[in-house]
């Protein structure tokens, strides 16, 4: 075992200085718009750029790895990432952001594609969980670090935006001067999102459900923050506190998953984050701990819902459909990103910072609502279950971007 964490080492580095930066610029930029005095409806759109930047780079860098490798393709994504995070500093315009922010998204989507191709190339059967749970946790301490560098500056100034630059620059050396082996090309997928729907439909509603949740909350977060008078450090506090909930509950919500109705969890994970989300809204700010707590449970429930949707659809499916319906849930997971975040940014525009929470708890609810009616219509569903595995979103990359990228690489 020790051997195949050494033979990952230097794509772990240039994962954690990846996700440095990443959770730098995700925390600083809202920041910087709210100075700016940009309305949460225009922040939202802002951080629409990313999504379909994302999306886009599925389609494109696939295609650039085939003609160049990886090596070269990583470099000129980090290039990218480097330019965009620098361009939002010397051009502080929304519309210009916008763009931005999608380049930021495609070299973040291609940059995942690579380190995650290379990572299945170095994993077998009998080391797969310990391998990606070292990525999943290297992501998790990576974001988290970016976002507490945020109150050593002042995203006012162009400090942050440098040092967010270097940070995704150092982040190319690693694996560039590795001499480990170019993973092989992306294989081609297929998806039917007409069959998913037939096969699942709770995992069809719920994946959209989920990508606009997780979307909405990753884009406004930190805006809501900074809108009840958090500091900067709390503010970070705030988003590390969900991020926290959500590494620490996949593994039991799966295990639970596992040995009874997946629906019966849906219901309850949808409760949780209604009865959470309720909470944050009548928290006094002047008492963090129990804000957090509250956050710390919503994000307890809003990741995981995204690996159950799957687990479930993969129930009802035979083996050779498994990829299909993991690339068609990560397409409707990136259609609620794109819609989520405009949605909950216009509550939060005309409701105040709480209509955030407030669009939080009607997804929750409609979630959970949907598993119950599901539930009704169809009897005990405990025949053919697959085993729950554990899986980050996929806007945040962990085996997301590989997976979108060869579902639409195969139907252009």
């Amino acid at each position: 075992m020790l051997g195949s964490l050494i033979s990952i080492a230097s794509l772990m580095l240039s994962t954690l200085l990846m996700m440095i930066g990443f959770g730098l610029m995700n925390y600083m930029l809202p920041i910087r718009a709210i100075a700016e005095g940009w309305s949460t409806l225009t922040i939202s759109v802002i951080a629409t750029g990313y999504t379909l930047g994302f999306t886009l780079s599925c389609v494109i860098t696939p295609m650039l790895v085939r003609r160049v490798g990886h090596v070269r393709v990583f470099g000129a994504l980090i290039t990218l990432l480097t330019v965009a995070i620098l361009l939002c500093a010397l051009v502080v315009e929304w519309r210009a952001w916008v763009l931005f922010r999608a380049l930021a998204g495609f070299a973040m989507a291609g940059s995942y594609l690579i380190i995650e191709s290379w990572l299945n190339e170095r994993v077998t059967n009998d080391n797969r969980g310990t391998l990606f749970s070292v990525y999943m946790i290297t992501c998790l301490v990576g974001s988290i670090g970016g976002q507490y560098l945020v109150p050593l500056g002042d995203p006012k100034t162009t400090e942050l935006f440098i040092l967010c630059g270097v940070i995704f620059s150092l982040a190319l050396l690693p694996t560039a001067l590795s001499t480990a082996q170019s993973p092989a090309p992306i294989a081609g997928a297929s998806f039917n999102l007409t069959k998913l729907y037939r096969l699942s439909p709770i995992a069809f509603v719920g994946a959209v459900v989920a990508g606009a949740l997780a979307g909405t909350w990753g884009s406004l977060g930190g805006v809501y923050g900074q809108n009840i008078g958090l500091s900067t450090a709390e503010g970070a506090t705030l988003l590390a506190a969900v991020l926290a909930g959500g590494a620490l509950s996949q593994m039991p919500i799966g295990r639970i998953s596992d040995r009874v109705d997946r629906r019966l969890v849906m219901i309850v994970c949808g409760a949780i984050g209604v009865v959470a989300c309720i909470i944050m809204t009548f928290v006094d700010v002047t008492h963090l701990y129990p804000l957090y707590v509250a956050a710390f449970f919503v994000g307890t429930v809003l990741y995981p819902i995204y690996a159950l949707n799957s687990a479930h659809a993969n129930d009802r499916a035979a083996p050779h459909e498994y990829v299909m319906i993991s690339s068609g849930i990560m397409i409707l997971y990136g259609l609620g990103t794109v819609t989520g975040p405009v949605m909950g940014g216009t509550l939060m525009e005309y409701g105040g910072p709480k209509g955030l929470l407030w669009f939080l708890a009607v997804g929750f609810a409609v979630y959970s609502g949907y598993a119950a009616w599901r539930m009704n219509r169809r009897g005990a569903d405990m025949e053919g279950k697959t085993d729950f595995q554990s899986k980050a979103l996929p806007m945040q990359g962990t085996e997301g971007a590989a997976s979108v990228a060869s579902t639409v690489e195969d139907n252009s």
